[in-house]
């Protein structure tokens, strides 16, 4: 049986949406040969079903969430970027409920559309916007940015966290990237957010926060960098067989870091004892929530 003959308009087309999770604008149709009464026809016949005026899904009347993203940067013109929101969406930083889809544009940009939030902007330097997934996106740092003057701080941290997480930046990644971003709102709150959680305090301020902490638990005083089990250790009660380490970054530890951490620990539960781990964010910060494990752990190691 003799394969379907597909007109060349129409494999163009067909090449262009795989291209574009399934979207095509206007102007495309028309540069790849389709004249404009072709396109009224492709219409009627349920070939193209228009998203917004000058964009069609191909083939069926519903895309996903990739496909929506797609077309509303081409809507907004061809130095348009996924952004904010729903940029943060795009690169798992957070999950985004029903709302409008952020696109970022030039000043120039006119292309006011329902269901799109357009920020216009002096236009984006190469280093803040990229692809994904073949759509055009701000970068991590770009849309972590966009986000710091609409989140509150734990949203914010739990994004920056995530960003860590996923491999798309660090906090020292972030601070550079801050160091070449154009001064606006959202570059203080991000560094603020980012000297604080990533917060390295000298020795002796970490005891001078750390001792009233101990105090309010219950705890006697602890022995300070001492050698256990062939490891110098932040804090130590042998009475209690009680370790307490701590580290000065809250996201970001190198492998070879993690690596060391868990040998110490682990020799640590071989000999009997027990070892904690704060970040020295969460001694400044979290002293309630330090406290109460110290009291909880305390207590059942007396029990023991």
């Amino acid at each position: 049986m003799a394969s379907p003959i597909v007109h060349p308009p129409m494999a163009a087309l067909l090449a262009r949406a795989a291209k574009q999770h399934g979207v095509v604008l206007r102007r495309q149709l028309l540069d790849v040969g389709f004249t404009p009464s072709a396109i009224k026809h492709r219409i009627s016949r349920g070939d193209l079903h228009p998203m917004w005026r000058g964009v069609y899904a191909v083939g069926r009347p519903d895309v996903d969430k990739c496909g929506r993203w797609m077309a509303a940067t081409l809507i907004c013109g061809p130095a348009a970027v996924l952004s904010h929101e729903s940029a943060a969406e795009l690169w798992q930083l957070r999950r985004v409920g029903a709302g409008p889809i952020h696109v970022s544009a030039p000043l120039s940009a006119n292309h006011r559309r329902e269901g799109i939030a357009l920020h216009r902007r002096t236009a984006l330097v190469a280093h803040d916007f990229t692809r994904r997934l073949g759509i055009p996106v701000t970068s991590p740092s770009c849309t972590l940015v966009d986000l710091a003057d609409r989140l509150a701080r734990d949203p914010l941290e739990a994004a920056v966290i995530e960003a860590d997480k996923r491999g798309l930046a660090d906090p020292d990644q972030l601070r550079r990237a801050l160091d070449a971003i154009r001064p606006r709102p959202g570059v203080a709150l991000l560094r603020a957010v980012l000297d604080r959680e990533t917060l390295a305090l000298t020795d002796s301020e970490l005891e001078r926060r750390f001792l009233p902490l101990v105090r309010r638990a219950g705890l006697s005083p602890p022995l300070t960098q001492q050698t256990v089990n062939g490891f110098r250790v932040d804090f130590h009660w042998p009475q209690l067989g009680l370790i307490v380490e701590t580290d000065g970054l809250t996201y970001h530890r190198t492998p070879a870091q993690q690596a060391r951490d868990r040998v110490r620990d682990q020799a640590h539960t071989a000999a009997g004892l027990t070892a904690l781990r704060f970040t020295h964010a969460q001694v400044a910060y979290q002293a309630g929530r330090v406290e109460s494990v110290l009291r909880t752990v305390a207590q059942r190691l007396r029990k023991r």
